[in-house]
């Protein structure tokens, strides 16, 4: 029986990071443009602080102009909009990334929509939701976890992902659905599954690709997944680890990694799998948004 492939995220994102510094490089020696990215966090929650430094710290990696504005946890939505609206105005500027969530006094569709859809490099914005819903992808930004989460797939199954059975569980608007439209654009028949929905273990058992994004940990058990089924795992959940040690917490996804070992061809860890790709498919979005903003032709796609 052959051994389960574990899918390196890291190794993958940065194959994918020196690609894009190359590509930086020479955008910058032919053209004279040095990408931007404007990352703006409001409050000092932990995780967000940690996420924010790195996005900056790869940016810098990838030979970007790297922004950051941290702004106090009490500032007015009126303030953060008008930044907002500075870092649209600004043509250093290419992209801009708000980290959510927001204080509960600010809008968050608010701010979102505010932002120009071209700088948009979450690819949240409701233009580039639609751009990419009707099967516009290579106009759109698109969002970065489903776009590293499709790659992932493409680097166990090979490029053409054509008639794979498919099946999301989880249906928010910043992974269940967007992945969705990505893997139907690879002309995969996709199903989206979700709490609602009946027999799950069944419609997950019928899948050649399985992406779980619905939150809970270790929900997807082993036995729901086919002989020879790709899982993608964009779960990140934290639960207590006594093992360690007393209050100690460990990171598992939303599969039962160990379980599904004996079935699964391939899979990608938590951590180590998808959340590596989050932040290369940032600096990639990044990139594509210098080089339109600025009238140049884009280089092939990276997946």
């Amino acid at each position: 029986m052959s051994e389960t492939l574990i899918i390196d995220g890291k190794a993958v994102a940065a194959s994918v990071t020196d690609e894009i510094s190359a590509r930086a490089q020479r955008l910058l020696d032919e053209a004279g443009v040095k990408p931007g990215l404007a990352v703006i966090l409001v409050g000092a929650d932990p995780a967000s602080q940690v996420y924010v430094r790195n996005k900056g710290k790869m940016a810098e990696k990838c030979g970007f102009n790297s922004i950051q504005h941290t702004l106090n946890a009490d500032t007015s939505e009126e303030d953060l909009l008008k930044l907002i609206e500075e870092l649209n105005a600004d043509k250093a500027v290419h992209g801009i990334l708000v980290q959510l969530p927001l204080p509960k006094h600010i809008d968050e569709g608010k701010v979102l929509n505010l932002l120009k859809p071209e700088k948009d490099v979450d690819g949240f914005h409701p233009v580039n939701v639609g751009l990419l819903g009707a099967g516009q992808s290579d106009k759109a930004l698109v969002p970065c976890t489903p776009a590293g989460s499709v790659l992932l797939a493409k680097r166990a199954l090979g490029a053409d992902l054509s008639g794979k059975n498919a099946v999301i569980v989880g249906r928010s608007n910043i992974v269940g659905k967007p992945v969705a439209q990505l893997l139907l654009q690879e002309n995969c028949t996709v199903t989206i599954a979700h709490s609602r929905t009946q027999d799950l273990p069944d419609v997950v058992r019928r899948a050649d690709i399985v992406v779980a994004a619905v939150g809970r940990p270790k929900f997807i058990q082993g036995d729901w997944i086919k002989k020879g089924a790709t899982v993608i795992d964009v779960g990140i959940n934290r639960i207590p680890a006594p093992e360690k040690s007393e209050g100690k917490t460990r990171l598992v996804g939303d599969v039962d990694f160990e379980a599904s070992l004996p079935n699964a061809a391939a899979i990608t860890p938590v951590p180590g799998g998808v959340g590596p790709m989050t932040i290369a498919m940032l600096m990639a979005n990044t990139l594509t948004a210098a080089r339109r903003q600025n009238g140049l032709s884009e280089e092939p796609a990276l997946f």
